[in-house]
């Protein structure tokens, strides 16, 4: 195991897959990503669930856990690192999530349990409104915790990669380049989304 535990904070579709790869090169090898099973127990309040995995496994990214950094931190402090990723904008990160919710069916992701909706289609202003907020309770949090120095806040499309991970992590620098994933996903026009019957969004 890892001397620290290191969570990936950011919502999804603010580039998890390119720091779950970045933590695996690193040598994190007991890692977690999406489980619907935890998302669902964290809004059960079985915590308990959670923390099953999280004390036997060394790094995570994706739900539930952007949802539970305040219990990580209270579980862990010091021993954790916390890891914010992020979108160049706002608006990048919405048409990302738009275009990944007509790619994925409406019984097989965990939207509904993250977010409250299936779809964002019609929800932008929802939508952004939350990933602003998200943001900005994260800083706050860690700040009012005296904590930020647990914190690293990152966007790989502004250039962010090895030079800001791996000190953070006292880790060194590997000798390949940053492994960033999903780079085919690119901003969709910001048309309404294809309408079935029941008004959801066709895929």
């Amino acid at each position: 195991m890892k001397p620290v535990k290191v969570f990936g904070i950011g919502l999804n579709k603010t580039g998890t897959k390119s720091l779950q790869s970045a933590l695996r090169v690193l040598g994190f090898e007991r890692h977690q990503s999406c489980r619907h099973d935890l998302l669902a127990a964290f809004r059960a309040g079985r915590l308990e669930e959670v923390f099953a995995v999280t004390d036997a496994n060394e790094s995570f990214e994706d739900w539930p856990y952007p949802l539970l950094f305040r219990e990580l931190y209270a579980r862990y402090t010091d021993r954790a690192r916390y890891i914010l990723t992020t979108r160049r904008t706002p608006a990048t990160w919405l048409d990302s999530l738009k275009q990944h919710a007509l790619r994925t069916p409406p019984d097989g992701h965990a939207r509904i349990l993250a977010y409250g909706h299936a779809y964002p289609h019609g929800l932008e202003r929802e939508y952004l409104a939350l990933y602003d907020r998200h943001i900005t309770e994260v800083r706050a949090f860690f700040a009012h915790h005296g904590a930020s120095h647990l914190l690293l806040e990152v966007c790989w499309e502004t250039g962010d990669g090895w030079r800001e991970l791996c000190p953070f992590l006292n880790e060194p620098i590997p000798a390949i380049p940053f492994p960033f994933e999903n780079k085919g996903d690119t901003p969709i026009p910001p048309t309404s989304a294809p309408q079935t019957s029941n008004g959801s969004p066709r895929r």
